[in-house]
């Protein structure tokens, strides 16, 4: 009975962080390039009554007798699939159309990255971020600069006063991962890099290197599916009520046991 108290509660404990992950989802199904989490889940430690495979009173092999002692969460995988374009019309807006990320510099001097490229320029015209990290490589827009178009490549051009042709002012350069799944969150719409996700791999949009290409005036949406996320919702409020049930049912077994002393 005890186990059984012990073990629900790893069930309650697992779907209450399900259904963080689904409200985190959930919450950020507006927010620009954000890519959503899945939850995984694997079995606790078997305490073992009967080793499978142990001779049994007729000479024959025993399948054993193990009893689970609960579950637990492992991982919250990011998934990586493209979110929707959404046309904005700002010459600084930016979507990917591939598995690139922006790289931006921190106020720590870090690189981190990001799916986000609803880009704006500072007072020096330097191009940043929404929370004004500056863009790598930097890009400096003068302020009097008009026609600002960014190819699908990434070549940044404008025309400047005086010239009749557009003059190149940079070329964005995007990065890739070997496992994109590992990266961190660091709120912001920035990640970073860790031993998972493997060391950045850079290269311009429309590469080899498998970065996809840059689509102006565009911003990338949320790939939450707002559907599947409802699923997930009420398949983990189920198995956490299908585990307090089992507490109830347990603490009523332990109490008449309790009962047959008095």
């Amino acid at each position: 009975m005890i186990r059984a108290l012990y073990t629900a509660a790893s069930g309650m404990s697992a779907q209450q962080a399900n259904l963080d992950t689904v409200a985190n989802n959930l919450a950020n199904s507006a927010t620009t390039g954000f890519r959503s989490r899945k939850m995984q889940f694997e079995d606790m430690i078997y305490q073992n009554l009967v080793m499978p495979g142990s001779a049994s009173s007729t000479s024959t092999t025993s399948a054993g007798l193990q009893i689970g002692l609960g579950t637990q969460s492992v991982s919250s995988e990011v998934i990586m699939t493209q979110g929707t374009p959404n046309q904005t019309g700002n010459d600084l807006d930016l979507a990917i159309n591939g598995s690139g990320f922006f790289q931006v510099q921190l106020p720590n001097g870090t690189t981190a990255y990001t799916r986000d490229g609803n880009f704006t320029k500072n007072n020096a015209g330097v191009v940043t971020d929404a929370n004004g990290n500056q863009l790598i490589p930097a890009i400096t827009i003068p302020s009097n600069a008009t026609n600002i178009t960014i190819s699908n490549y990434g070549v940044v051009s404008a025309t400047l006063p005086g010239q009749t042709t557009a003059s190149q002012l940079g070329t964005i350069q995007l990065a890739t991962f070997p496992n994109p799944g590992g990266l961190s969150s660091l709120g912001g719409n920035l990640l970073q890099p860790t031993s998972g996700s493997g060391n950045a791999i850079t290269d311009t949009p429309g590469g080899s290197s498998g970065m996809g290409q840059l689509q102006q005036h565009y911003l990338e949406g949320s790939n939450v599916d707002v559907v599947s996320e409802f699923v997930n919702m009420i398949l983990a409020q189920r198995a956490y009520e299908s585990n307090s049930k089992v507490i109830t049912a347990a603490d009523g077994m332990y109490s008449q046991i309790n009962g047959l002393v008095r």
